[in-house]
């Protein structure tokens, strides 16, 4: 048997809750950018994701209305966005702690510069013409034989 006592009638929300929700969400982002200006270290990341976390569940649950729908698109959607937010956190964690366990650090490509044969010439065309600039690669060719 159905359970044909749902009705689909639209679900009206009153202005007082919308302005309520509204004004969290203001204030949960004066929070975000007043936590932005201190460095908690490693927690940096955890917090603002926190927050947004909490933001995006009070926009899906009033804004979409899911909180009146039927409860399993509710828990669906806020589990996923929970998940993408610890997995991102975790994603973040790794990339940050990387220079720890490598020993590779970054240096110079080349010893020279690239500027150490350049001869500047007060004629403008000899410089355009010394200087040829590959469209493939990002690469500047210097010719020193002109």
């Amino acid at each position: 048997m159905t359970d044909n006592t749902q009705t689909n009638e639209p679900h009206v929300l009153p202005l007082s809750i919308y302005l309520g929700v509204g004004s969290i969400l203001i204030f949960l982002t004066a929070v975000t950018v007043y936590a932005a200006s201190f460095n908690f270290g490693e927690f940096n990341l955890l917090i603002a994701m926190l927050i947004a976390t909490v933001k995006a569940s009070l926009v899906a649950m009033y804004f979409m209305h899911l909180k009146y729908d039927n409860k399993l698109y509710l828990l669906l959607f806020l589990s996923a966005i929970v998940f993408l937010g610890i997995f991102i956190v975790i994603t973040m964690f790794d990339t940050l702690r990387r220079g720890d366990i490598y020993e590779i650090k970054a240096g110079a490509i080349r010893d020279a510069v690239i500027y150490d044969s350049l001869h500047i010439t007060p004629d403008a065309h000899a410089l355009e013409d010394s200087l040829s600039i590959s469209t493939d690669t990002t690469e500047i060719v210097i010719d020193t034989t002109k």
